[in-house]
């Protein structure tokens, strides 16, 4: 298949076989997947980004987003707190203040 007729979500999945620990592109693969439907497939691409690369909080955040919206609200709240220990220590205070709101409003419902 030419490289015009691959989707985005096979270009950045060729780019991570490639580069497994390029964190941006596994997020990207991740965002893709969600848009396309594929949740079972976001969710195993959320979860080794976060395992591999523990300090990239926009995973956390998405991926926290995406279990609070599948009603996985203890699963969310795990990965919201480690999300939003990531954050304080990269320093991302916004995201930590998003991550936090999301959590409270987990505990709250």
């Amino acid at each position: 298949m030419t490289d015009q007729k691959k989707s985005r979500r096979q270009k950045l999945e060729e780019y991570v076989a490639q580069n497994p620990n390029d964190a941006f592109s596994r997020y990207g693969v991740a965002l893709e997947c969600l848009r396309e439907g594929d949740k079972a497939a976001a969710e195993a691409q959320f979860r080794t980004l976060i395992e591999n690369n523990a300090d990239y909080v926009p995973g956390f955040q998405m991926y926290a987003q995406m279990l609070a919206q599948e009603e996985r609200r203890e699963e969310a709240r795990t990965i919201l707190t480690a999300g939003i220990a990531a954050a304080t220590r990269t320093g991302n205070a916004h995201a930590r203040s998003e991550m936090e709101g999301l959590l409270s409003e987990l505990e709250a419902g």
